[in-house]
């Protein structure tokens, strides 16, 4: 039987203060995970991953304010909560529309969402009052002086080069609260409902436009081809008449005038449709040139003896 005396309570306490100590003073910091540790009231360290003694009711951790949305009935609403442990992994802040002017004083609402990372959790605790307000804020404030130097129809065009513009904003103010801003990205722009009717009316006329002028190009290149076919025919057919004249004249000589040839093949190409011409009727009308023509063939005929010409 343990005899209960003054000494021996006062070891029981001192084992028991240790226990306590060991107990409050022990902490483990999950990794991608940090701790601020203050001793009476002024920075002390910054803990990392791994098991830690403090000294208790005189080292205590700075709790981190962060601001999140919850959505509820549709409507988002902020919450802020505490927290002494600061995550390092990247984070995801998916802020509410925002109504924002454009140039043209175009009313649209954008949706944004950002990405960063505490890369010195001293300064995400010391150095603003609440990390996820200020970057909102601040991302708030830039988007909304980016966007009012475009034109509506520029805009919707221009997320990549709002986005990168918006990152390089935010990740030179975010050094001095130990955050580095990955990126923004514009998720989403909302028009007003007269504005984008008015944008279906003219995608709609542009449409109607460009198929017209390609009608007109697609008319215009036909009517070229044509008349280029048309071109090379008659150039064709001069060229067999040119060789036809010289036939005519080299087996002649000089006893047959060119426009003696010519009458001659222009009364075989009438001779050539008579036949196409009787089909059409039981009459044949000739006009008297034609005739004319006709009889041309005889005369030169006579002229050629010696050649074999068919009439």
């Amino acid at each position: 039987m343990i005899e209960i005396t003054p000494v021996t309570i006062l070891i029981a306490v001192f084992a028991l203060a240790i226990i306590i100590f060991l107990v409050k003073g022990l902490v483990i910091v999950q990794q991608s995970e940090a701790m601020v540790i203050e001793r009476l009231g002024e920075y002390s360290r910054t803990l990392e991953q791994g098991l830690h003694l403090l000294i208790p009711f005189i080292d205590q951790p700075r709790a981190i304010q962060m601001r999140r949305y919850q959505t509820l009935d549709g409507v988002q609403i902020p919450v802020t909560a505490l927290s002494t442990r600061i995550d390092r992994r990247e984070i995801v802040a998916d802020f509410p529309k925002i109504p924002v002017i454009t140039k043209d004083n175009v009313t649209v609402l954008v949706d944004a969402a950002l990405y960063f990372q505490i890369i010195t959790p001293k300064d995400a605790v010391l150095a603003v009052e609440n990390l996820i307000q200020a970057i909102e804020t601040l991302t708030q404030t830039s988007l909304r002086s980016k966007v009012g130097e475009m034109e509506l129809d520029k805009l919707l065009e221009s997320r990549a080069e709002i986005n990168n513009a918006l990152t390089v904003t935010l990740d030179e103010a975010g050094n001095k609260w130990g955050t580095k801003i990955n990126r923004v990205e514009v998720q989403n722009i909302i028009v007003p409902e007269e504005v984008e009717q008015a944008m279906r009316k003219q995608m709609s006329a542009e449409r109607e436009r460009r198929a017209t002028v390609t009608a007109a190009q697609g008319e215009k290149e036909a009517q070229i081809n044509v008349a280029e076919g048309e071109k090379q025919a008659a150039i064709l057919r001069a060229e067999g008449q040119r060789q036809a004249i010289r036939t005519i004249m080299e087996a002649t000589g000089t006893t047959v005038k060119e426009e003696q040839i010519l009458s001659y093949l222009i009364a075989l190409e009438y001779m050539k449709t008579l036949p196409e011409i009787a089909k059409d009727g039981e009459r044949v009308f000739l006009p008297y040139e034609a005739s004319s023509l006709l009889g041309s063939i005889g005369s030169i005929k006579d002229l050629l003896p010696g050649a074999s010409i068919k009439s």
